[in-house]
């Protein structure tokens, strides 16, 4: 019953923020993050505590302003996704835009599939949801939703376009399937992981535990990884989908020591596109959340 109640209230809401003027919604739910900033105390200061472990010495007002930005960039994510069901590639021309892109049709002319590499920067959820508008579907690596109701309507969203979802739990023989096909899917790499399935590797300087899924997969199968990221550009009041060149990893012979190093330059290019747009960054997840063997932890 709870199940249901729940469905559709979060229905009702995605419905009635999807009808209304995009302009409108957007104000609105700006609004009640604005409001949620002060309410939400335990993410705010999870916010805070990971701006000074990555930024050591940025100034308190600089914190607050990065957060309240990234709580309005959230809400205005979600007016997003609710209205993807009304979205064309004919009304999201003026507000939208790609940039890269040749990067990533060079990826895909190889034929061994394309391994987009992005995080919970900007409006994630819209970056494969356009992309599929622009006439390129792809897969998109994903956790279930503990309620399977709106688990089944939200992937439903997802996979207007074409796209099609990949469950974690069934993520090394998926990627590899898909990968063989020459298809394309995106990983979200930037959360916090527990070994094995993560490695520890350096993230704004301080060992992070990141999945290593992405660099094993590129190593086996040789397929490309670019780095993709939808982000609000201010000057244009536009999402630019950037594309950047492909990375290029080693092959020593050394299995564990390439997965490595390839995670780690992974993780520096998630690192330097945070830096570049610090408030649309996802700082109210406890990325530092699991220690190496004998560290305390920092939360």
């Amino acid at each position: 019953m709870q199940e249901r109640v729940e469905y559709w209230l979060v229905v009702a809401v995605a419905r009635t923020l999807g009808r209304l003027p995009r302009a409108l919604a957007r104000g609105l739910v700006g609004v009640l993050t604005t409001i949620l900033y002060r309410v939400l105390g335990r993410l705010r200061r999870v916010g805070e505590a990971n701006l000074e472990l990555a930024m050591p010495g940025l100034p308190g007002s600089d914190r607050d302003r990065i957060l309240r930005t990234l709580f309005r960039n959230l809400g205005w994510q979600l007016v997003e996704f609710c209205r993807m069901p009304r979205y064309t590639p004919e009304n999201t021309r003026n507000w939208v835009r790609t940039e890269g892109i040749e990067n990533y049709l060079a990826a895909e002319a190889r034929g061994k599939g394309v391994l987009v590499l992005t995080g919970h920067l900007g409006a994630w959820e819209m970056s494969g949801f356009y992309h599929s508008l622009t006439g390129h579907p792809m897969g998109v690596v994903i956790r279930r939703l503990d309620n399977r109701l709106l688990d089944e309507y939200v992937n439903n969203i997802r996979c207007l376009r074409g796209n099609h979802v990949l469950h974690k739990d069934d993520f090394a023989r998926g990627l590899l399937t898909a990968m063989h096909a020459g298809q394309t899917v995106g990983i979200l790499m930037d959360t916090n992981m527990t070994p094995p399935q993560g490695v520890f590797v350096r993230f704004f300087g301080i060992d992070a535990c990141t999945a290593s899924g992405l660099a094993r997969v590129a190593l086996k199968t040789g397929a490309a990884v670019v780095p993709g990221f939808l982000v609000w550009e201010e000057a244009e009041r536009k999402y630019v989908l950037h594309f950047g060149p492909e990375l290029k990893f080693n092959k020593t012979g050394n299995t564990e020591n390439d997965i490595l190093a390839a995670t780690q330059q992974c993780n520096d290019v998630l690192e330097a596109w945070i830096r570049r747009y610090p408030d649309q960054w996802l700082w109210i997840h406890r990325r530092w959340k699991t220690r190496p063997a004998g560290q305390p932890g920092l939360y």
